[in-house]
């Protein structure tokens, strides 16, 4: 993985010269099934996220976990999720971005039903593990897919479009959550790999993966299928392959080079480190513990991620992602401190009616 990364770094220049060989194209029922794939899967990731935070209270009082079992059943996401990624490019690029999918949504649905028919602690954590670690896998196919199926002129939009899947299926989550058996919960969630299993049949694979990989009589054909019958493919087609044909004579850097003074600013990941996955995966307890009614705070909760996301999907090509991301993190960072402020003064018994109050809107932050 480390090795496609630091190639993709080293080659940003082509990839705008490759842009630019794109015509616009119109939307083909290909191109949207092919999307809807890749948005189901991220409406998955954002689902598993947010499992663990209705189902707490109700998975430790069924099978007697203390704190420390049911936070390490929260962690293995996160664990999974780090082995993925460390396997993901290898993985993407031997077998196909349409190769790995099958591989997914097997591992999604063997993760929810060792979850959803769990008796002891130990089952429960290889399913929580094996989600993960297909999360790791999907969070580098999933940009990767749809950057080298969409035209430029429409992959803003179908982007966006995936990204909000994944907010989508985590208030769902939340909003739906703390009605459902956690047993139910977890058999909901392997719904969306059933439906989408047989779709893979009719999916094409990736063109320029085609191309990387020799097939190029199968490329343009796909290539076709995807831009429209009428469309003018040869130009993109060319584009395509010297950038494959580039990227080939790149590839020789390593992990290594990632950790090059040029890149310290791209590499720091300010939200990740900030702990914004601790208020996904137990916002629940944290409402609670603040005197406040879960089903209340995570359903509004709920509601302000699918506004900010829409407004963050808005604003992104008018004041760039990097903007929005020192933005965000000011705003997690500013959150984490009302969280603490808000339960150190219920803690000494102060303002606590304004106490439970400032959690509320430090969570929502």
């Amino acid at each position: 993985m480390g090795e496609e990364r630091a190639t993709v770094l080293q080659s940003e220049s082509l990839l705008v010269r490759e842009g630019a060989g794109e015509n616009s194209s119109s939307v083909t029922t290909t191109l949207v099934l092919s999307t809807f794939v890749a948005a189901s899967i991220s409406f998955g990731v954002g689902y598993i996220a947010g499992y663990t935070s209705p189902t707490q209270s109700v998975i430790m009082e069924d099978l007697g976990l203390s704190i420390a079992e049911f936070s390490l059943f929260g962690s293995l996401l996160n664990l999974g999720s780090i082995l993925g990624a460390l396997v993901s490019g290898k993985t993407v690029d031997l077998l196909g971005r349409k190769g790995t999918m099958w591989v997914l949504y097997i591992f999604y649905i063997v993760g929810w039903l060792a979850i959803a028919f769990a008796k002891v602690p130990w089952l429960l954590d290889v399913g929580r593990l094996l989600l993960g670690f297909s999360n790791g896998i999907a969070g580098y196919l999933l940009p990767v897919y749809l950057a080298e199926i969409t035209p430029k002129n429409l992959r803003g939009r179908f982007t966006a479009g995936v990204q909000m899947m994944a907010i989508l299926g985590l208030s769902t989550m939340y909003i739906v959550g703390p009605f459902i058996n956690w047993r139910i919960l977890a058999l909901i969630g392997i719904i969306p790999s059933l439906v989408q299993l047989p779709l893979l049949i009719y999916i094409p694979e990736s063109p320029r993966w085609l191309v990387n990989v020799g097939r190029e009589e199968e490329f343009e054909t796909v290539l076709r299928s995807l831009r429209g019958k009428k469309a003018n493919v040869f130009e993109e087609a060319a584009s395509i392959k010297d950038y494959t044909d580039s990227l080939k004579r790149l590839s020789g850097g390593g992990m290594l080079d990632l950790f090059q003074p040029k890149y310290y600013h791209s590499l720091i990941v300010l939200q990740h480190s900030g702990g914004s996955n601790a208020y996904t995966y137990y916002s629940g307890v944290i409402f609670t513990s603040a005197g406040l009614s879960k089903y209340v705070g995570l359903s509004t909760l709920a509601v302000i991620q699918m506004i900010t996301a829409i407004v963050g999907a808005s604003l992104i090509d008018k004041f760039g992602r990097r903007a929005l991301l020192l933005v965000s993190s000011a705003g997690l960072c500013f959150g984490s401190f009302l969280t603490g402020i808000s339960f150190l003064l219920q803690g000494h018994h102060l303002w606590s009616e304004e106490a439970r109050i400032l959690a509320l809107i430090s969570i929502w932050m």
